[in-house]
């Protein structure tokens, strides 16, 4: 999700579903292996107070994964189709300058709290907290400075076949309006499975609220292809929770039954946002949290598929959150450019951002985003890729 202007949408491919990897459990070892290459670092850029931004590759298998220090952002995610062809599936920009002054959260890792808090502002015992107000009259993403332009440590590891990364970073007191001194740890693995695994920890010595996930625009037909809107979704998903005319949930956990919202059986992205609906002129298109059947579980259960008919690429998603924002690229208008030195426009990616709800330490029925000294908040996501 992002908060500029949108344009049209173009025509919507046909296409029918598809299935893809199961995901491994486990997390990654710190200890050396033969398989799968160390990964490689280069310069990527330098801010303007000199620090040095570096970008990290990692690849295993047919899969490969760049990824920057500055806030952990995925710049590049290759994965093979079904003829063996590898492409980029994530929309990203060529250059530091792009991602520090005008990236719409592309491939961001995001925090303290991904996704919307109505009116920047919430309360915690007793104590009202003011946030940055970064999208109308609500925070986004942590607010204009959020983890996503944080420049993080990255220490690379190999073992057990997996390759990855161990992203760290402290986040201050009151850090964009936060309480608590926060400290986060995320790794991101790429398995010889075809799997990008993404694992979250942190701890906090005054209690806070904290909703971490990545920010990737994926287009499975690959970065610069055009529209998206022909990929299939299919949603474990029963329930959404709509929104106001802010994008902020109403509270309501609403049937997606009979609504353009019911990616129970696979469909097409487009034909979703072309369904006359209240909830989509809101977003202008899909900008909407779904509540996964399975709740909150302590390992990653399975959440969704989507596939490209054309290329044959699969991804699945396995989480342990009770939340998945679907944003169908609403607010992509033709003004960025990106990798492939493409413009992007309205529809030609879309997000899945495995999270808690948005809003809910305003909410009290959501479930409870506090984190409290001595307790570790723990999340992970898989991204399961395949070809058929």
């Amino acid at each position: 999700m992002t908060f500029s202007t949108g344009t049209s949408r173009r025509t919507v491919l046909a296409a029918t579903a598809a299935a893809g990897l199961a995901v491994a459990a486990g997390a990654p070892a710190a200890h050396a292996s033969a398989t799968g290459r160390a990964p490689s670092k280069e310069l990527f850029g330098t801010l303007a107070d000199g620090t040095e931004v570096h970008r990290w590759t990692l690849a295993n298998g047919g899969t490969r994964l760049k990824v920057l220090s500055w806030g952990g952002v995925v710049q590049s995610l290759e994965v093979p189709d079904r003829r063996g062809r590898t492409a980029n599936v994530s929309l990203g920009f060529g250059g530091l300058p792009d991602y520090v002054a005008k990236s719409p959260y592309f491939g961001g890792l995001i925090g303290r709290y991904g996704n919307r808090i109505a009116g920047g502002r919430f309360t915690l015992d007793g104590v009202t907290h003011q946030l940055p107000v970064n999208d109308g009259p609500n925070s986004l993403h942590g607010g204009d400075q959020g983890f996503d332009k944080r420049v993080w440590d990255v220490r690379p590891f190999t073992g057990r076949g997996d390759v990855g990364l161990v992203l760290t970073r402290t986040s201050p007191d009151g850090e964009a309006g936060y309480p608590g001194s926060l400290a986060v740890r995320v790794v991101y693995t790429l398995t010889s499975r075809g799997e990008w695994r993404v694992d979250y920890t942190a701890t906090t010595d005054r209690a806070t609220v904290l909703n971490l996930t990545s920010h990737t625009y994926f287009n499975l037909a690959g970065e610069g292809s055009g529209s998206a809107d022909g990929h299939l979704l299919e949603l474990a998903a029963a329930r959404y929770t709509p929104v106001d005319a802010t994008l902020i949930p109403t509270g309501e956990l609403a049937p997606v039954a009979r609504t353009p919202f019911d990616f129970r059986r696979s469909r097409a992205l487009g034909e979703a946002v072309r369904t006359p609906h209240e909830q989509i002129g809101y977003g202008q298109g899909i900008d909407h949290n779904y509540v996964l059947d399975k709740g909150t579980t302590a390992r990653p259960g399975y959440a969704l598929t989507v596939t490209d008919p054309g290329s044959g690429r699969v991804m699945k998603m396995y989480t342990t959150e009770p939340g998945m924002q679907v944003y169908t690229g609403n607010f992509l208008d033709g003004t960025l450019t990106g990798t492939s030195g493409r413009v992007y426009r309205q529809g030609d990616a879309f997000c899945l951002e495995s999270q808690h709800f948005p809003d809910s330490p305003n909410q009290p029925s959501f479930p409870s985003t506090v984190l409290r000294p001595g307790d570790t908040y723990r999340s992970t996501t898989v991204h399961a890729f395949s070809a058929r």
